[in-house]
């Protein structure tokens, strides 16, 4: 299948795939200080294909809302998204899923960690063959963007180069080395005649990599190294984790310049606090003792980090900002919904804020119990979802009348309780929040109810023999006990 891509593997300075640091803002640090391509860690296939993909930044989210990968434009035609996989269609249906978003598609068969070799992907690929060519040539044929992969070495130079004559065949259009043994760490050299070896076996491009704790120590040691392994390019880690800047040819900035600046991107990119935290404890490295560095590992919000760095007027003007886009969107949204939306539907800008009812207590409740009350027939929810945000909105149907928010929310139930709000404030009915008291029916009826249960238990425990009691205890809780 042709190559509809610009992406070229000959003389880069690339950064590499690496857990918890090649998030956005690391990627988009590194091609602002000279990296030709980027690296996104390590993404597990069967976790790719549980997100479903959101607009914006481009943003793949798990069910659980979390963010697994993230985006832009920016970075569209020099971002490789590598992946964990041991399974052909697995790898191909994520690759389908993210193709039009990325530059190519990298197969990781070197990370040595248990994590990654005992669902039989990362390293230890290295020891089947047969899976690793199933793996690549599913995936050439199956997708019109480059594929690539990283491998470590095996014990022996000629064991390595029969697997990369093989993996050549595949069709993929290049191949990363990392110049150590699955179980060679990085203290160990790095063994630069087998990536030699590789190089002047294989006509593909073969990118070295390894060099940081031999090598490179800036810009112009990575053409070192390249000349030490007759690579055609050169992937850089740990050197690139500990200062991005080791990409810029006019030699390294200082550290707190690219700290302040590795911020930005993650205050303007929403990263999460954790993962920026993370990043910035390995540039600091050995600082991390002092009074900067612990007032960092004691940082709990973005908020705080920034207020570490003296960027607390950044954070309050880029926050401000993305306010003000917000609420544009959702006046403009507003706006749509009054000109397209049905006129006979009463509506209010509300949203459901649990912390401000009691426990178990909602809305939705005291809608239904008046409509009891008042012999009406119960409250008919019908609940939308909208492309472009994927936020949700309903209408509640109380006595012919229809009522809902103007705000849509991130979820169907609290779009309903919205909805119920709006009618119950409409009505002039309590809504159930802790500020209008405990005297409302329907506070009240649950209250008697709890006292009641209680009342019951405390009769039981009396009428129980305390030692039928006991045995109950012991053996409920061995019920809970695993299985050794």
């Amino acid at each position: 299948m042709t190559v509809n891509t610009p992406l070229c593997f000959r003389g880069k300075k690339i950064l590499a795939p690496m857990v918890r640091v090649g998030t956005l803002p690391m990627r988009l640090l590194a091609l602002d200080y000279g990296a030709d391509i980027v690296y996104c860690e390590e993404l597990i296939d069967i976790k790719m294909l549980q997100c479903k993909r959101v607009l914006e930044t481009v943003d793949f989210v798990a069910p659980n809302e979390r963010v697994v990968f993230r985006t832009c434009a920016r970075e569209r035609h020099r971002v490789v998204f590598q992946m964990g996989s041991a399974d052909a269609e697995r790898a191909l249906a994520v690759a389908k899923l993210v193709e039009s978003d990325v530059a190519g598609i990298d197969i990781n068969m070197g990370c040595p960690k248990e994590y990654s070799t005992k669902a039989s992907m990362g390293a230890a690929l290295l020891s089947d063959p047969d899976k690793i060519e199933a793996i690549l040539t599913t995936l050439v044929k199956g997708i019109c963007k480059p594929v690539t992969c990283k491998i470590r070495i095996l014990p022996s130079v000629e064991d390595t180069v029969n697997l990369v004559k093989r993996i050549e065949k595949t069709g993929i259009a290049a191949i990363a080395v990392h110049g150590r043994k699955k179980e060679e760490r990085p203290q160990h050299p790095v063994h630069c005649d087998v990536i030699k070896a590789i190089s002047e076996a294989v006509s593909i491009p073969v990118i070295a990599n390894g060099g940081s704790h031999d090598f490179i120590k800036e810009y112009m040691d990575i053409e070192t190294f390249q000349k030490a392994t007759a690579a055609s390019s050169v992937m850089i880690a740990r050197a690139a984790m500990w200062n991005p800047s080791i990409f810029r040819k006019e030699g390294l900035f200082p550290l707190k310049e690219v700290m302040q600046d590795y911020i930005k991107y993650a205050v303007r990119y929403d990263n999460h606090y954790t993962n920026t935290k993370y990043c910035l404890c390995q540039m600091l490295r050995e600082q991390l003792e002092t009074t900067q560095g612990k007032k960092l590992h004691a940082a709990q919000s973005t908020q705080e980090i920034c207020e570490v760095f003296e960027m607390a007027d950044f954070y309050e003007e880029t926050r401000a900002i993305f306010e003000a886009k917000k609420t544009s969107l959702e006046t403009d949204t507003q706006d749509e919904d009054d000109q397209m939306g049905d006129p006979d539907v009463i509506k209010m800008a509300v949203r459901f804020d649990k912390r401000e009812y009691p426990p178990q207590i909602t809305p939705k409740m005291h809608l239904l119990e008046w409509c009891r009350k008042e012999k009406h027939p119960q409250p008919v929810y019908e609940t939308v979802q909208r492309p472009l945000d994927r936020l949700f909105c309903s209408v509640v149907t109380v006595a012919e009348q229809k009522y809902r928010s103007t705000l849509w929310d991130k979820s169907k139930k609290l779009a309903e309780q919205a909805a119920a709000i709006v009618c119950l404030r409409t009505l002039g009915v309590p809504e159930g929040k802790l500020c209008e008291g405990e005297n409302h029916p329907i506070n009240k009826r649950k209250r008697e109810d709890q006292e009641r249960l209680n009342n019951r238990d405390h009769r039981e425990d009396l009428a129980e023999p305390s030692h039928k009691k006991s045995n109950f205890i012991e053996e409920t809780s061995d019920m809970n006990v695993p299985k050794m």
